[in-house]
């Protein structure tokens, strides 16, 4: 029975990297949003969390039958519906005699309660997480740990919801009172957990964020954001076949929006930055030494080669126009990895227009 439970976690371990990298993006734009910094305690909590979860799902749902078109299960009836049924399934195969105490050791090879213990066990971690991270109550974890197993004896009875030609196990009233159970202890249980590690809604007390650095991985994060919101337009103005549309698009986006706002784009707003000059308001020519460089001339040189236009010129000037376009783009990756590890030296193009971030 060991090995069942070691072949759904294995598989859980082996996907948490990749669950873990779709995660990170919306865990730094909550974040970034919500506090203004990355807690490392906090983080690790969460991504903690996700693996958790994972685990759970994949406890629950694995191993998956061989084929979309199974076989019906070898039952009467795909849902029990009589609570507490796993006490009579114990009794009826215990070794155990009530008057005999050295027989109580034949429950740990019982398949019905070890069946019992490991649903009140799954959602243990499920109702510590909901109490000490998301500070819960008791009437929310109940509900919550309920929702939960009803999710997973659902995807169950369903065959993933219609994937597989029939349910590949039942639906059960009791797995769904052990698993609330279990929630249930684990809110217990965080109360001794609470008492030895920070209150998670004290971490942020005391804390000036006028005086923490605005990090590199922030300001790429506002990056990708903004390009995601730009993308579109870039792709609609691309039908014009010319690189005047892609200067059009981002001189409106990177100089006109962050004069208009103070140095905020979209993506700044969301990770709650903005670009300061040495003035409370941001002026025009700050904006424009700054971004000017970044998105309108290396933008544009990039958006220039890739045009419909540039493909009329000879191809000498093409492959002498690629080569020395590369050795730009070498000497900007450069630059930025030392800025990236010098925290004393700003980017070139905050250098040129004598303007930083800061937070908002």
């Amino acid at each position: 029975m060991l090995t069942s439970y070691l072949f759904p976690i294995s598989y859980a371990f082996l996907l948490f990297p990749v669950a873990a990298l779709l995660f990170t993006l919306p865990f730094l734009i909550v974040q970034y949003r919500r506090h203004g910094y990355i807690h490392k305690l906090r983080g690790a909590l969460l991504y903690l969390f996700l693996l958790y979860l994972m685990n759970a799902l994949f406890l629950v749902l694995l191993p998956l039958p061989a084929s979309r078109h199974n076989a019906p299960p070898a039952a009467a009836a795909w849902v029990q519906w009589v609570p507490l049924r796993f006490v009579l399934d114990i009794a009826r195969e215990t070794g155990v005699v009530a008057d005999r105490p050295s027989t109580y050791w034949h429950l740990l090879k019982e398949r019905a309660f070890l069946q019992a213990v490991f649903n009140i066990f799954l959602t243990v971690p499920f109702g510590m997480f909901l109490r000490y991270y998301f500070r819960a109550g008791w009437r929310a974890c109940l509900l919550a740990s309920l929702g939960l197993s009803l999710f997973f004896e659902v995807t169950q009875v369903t065959g993933l919801y219609g994937y597989y030609d029939y349910p590949y196990r039942l639906f059960d009233i009791d797995d769904l009172l052990l698993n609330t159970t279990g929630g249930l202890l684990g809110f217990v249980a965080a109360e001794w957990l609470s008492s030895r590690l920070p209150r998670m809604d004290k971490l942020d007390d005391h804390l000036d964020l006028t005086g923490k650095r605005v990090s590199y991985t922030r300001r790429g994060v506002a990056l990708t954001l903004d390009w995601m919101l730009l993308y579109p337009f870039l792709a609609l103005f691309g039908a014009f076949r010319s690189p005047v549309a892609y200067l059009i698009a981002v001189f409106l986006y990177f100089i006109v929006l962050p004069y208009a706002t103070n140095g905020r784009t979209f993506g700044k707003w969301v990770v709650r930055i903005r670009i300061a000059g040495s003035a409370p308001r941001l002026r025009l020519r700050e904006i424009v030494l700054r971004n000017g460089p970044l998105y309108l001339l290396l933008g544009g040189l990039h958006a220039l080669y890739i045009s419909e236009t540039f493909r009329q010129f000879p191809k000498i000037v093409i492959a002498f126009y690629a080569i020395g376009l590369f050795a730009v783009d070498v000497w900007v990756c450069l630059h930025l990895l030392t800025r990236l590890f010098s925290r004393s030296k700003k980017p070139f193009h905050d250098a040129i227009g004598g303007t930083t971030h800061i937070i908002t």
